[in-house]
């Protein structure tokens, strides 16, 4: 790890909130990199995604992490797992709410954020899609998240639109510690290229499918072979059901074969390169209840 002056920052800023309130959307603002699932369904994100912005003189790891939610299944609870850990280790806190979300949904999570708060860790409570209010909405959110938190700074933002990023971005570099860097200043997030895939994979699942098919779903990449001119990528896509299987593939295979080429062109796009993607498909019953099959598809945190 090369040395740095004594006025380098780095920290670990953790972003953390309820379902849908647009945490990947300003993760992937940050750091100008498209890193996490964006989708307008809920529970898009799964794991706990570094993505790292590095400067001259700062170094900002930035983690985004699942919604919070009352679990269901085995695989909520890991999710859980992911944000709650988020509270462990952040230097910042971003705490991301909406315009229309509800405050009372998790109140026992909020409870914790607002422990780190009193202790000293930097909260910034981010008030996002403010492009879909009126000002004097706006105005009584300010004051209520004020009564809520009254540690943090507040911060209206659109994530969507940029408004307000550039400067929630310069608060955040003034607000990390002084240190050397965590991670070697070229790299840009702690996922493997096969788990990108995974993900562009998944968003175009959530994009063509309803109900519970989306959730049901688990894709893991059996090969990733990259040539001179072009990668090929043989990934496998698993459901829970034998029913599940035929209506992710669709009459004739087309549904399965819309997916693979809009996922195609994002993988491509992602690694500015010319793709071969196959996709097949699988059923792995009730994996998002098994703990074995949950921890080979990356959800254990031990």
């Amino acid at each position: 790890m090369p040395l740095c002056n004594a006025t380098h920052r780095s920290g670990f800023v953790n972003i953390v909130g309820n379902p849908n309130v647009g945490k990947s959307t300003l993760m992937n603002a940050l750091v100008g990199e498209r890193l996490s699932i964006i989708t307008s369904k809920a529970q898009t994100t799964r794991h706990r995604i570094l993505g790292i912005v590095n400067g001259e003189d700062f170094q900002m790891v930035y983690s985004d992490t699942p919604g919070v939610l009352s679990p269901n299944y085995r695989l909520q609870e890991k999710m859980l797992e992911f944000s709650r850990s988020a509270l462990v280790d952040a230097d910042v806190l971003l705490y991301v709410t909406e315009v229309q979300d509800n405050p009372e949904r998790n109140a026992d999570f909020l409870e914790k954020v607002k422990k780190m708060a009193s202790a000293g860790t930097r909260v910034f409570l981010i008030i996002n899609k403010i492009d879909l209010t009126t000002q004097e909405t706006l105005e009584r959110l300010v004051e209520f998240w004020h009564t809520q938190l009254p540690e943090a700074e507040i911060f209206p933002i659109s994530a969507q639109e940029r408004f307000g990023v550039a400067q929630l971005f310069d608060a955040i570099k003034d607000a990390l510690p002084v240190g050397p860097p965590f991670f070697p200043k070229d790299q840009l997030t702690d996922k493997s290229e096969r788990f990108f895939v995974n993900e562009i994979i998944r968003e175009k699942i959530l994009m063509n499918y309803d109900k519970e098919i989306p959730y049901s779903v688990e894709v893991e990449v059996e090969s990733f072979l990259e040539e001179e001119d072009i990668i090929r990528i043989s990934a496998i896509i698993y459901c829970e059901r034998d029913s599940q299987k035929g209506i992710i593939i669709g009459k004739a295979g087309s549904a399965l074969k819309r997916v693979g080429m809009m996922a195609r062109k994002d993988i491509e796009d992602f690694f500015q390169k010319q793709v071969f993607l196959q996709l097949y498909v699988k059923v792995d019953r009730d994996w998002r209840s098994n703990t074995g099959r949950l921890k080979h598809y990356g959800y254990d945190l031990t």
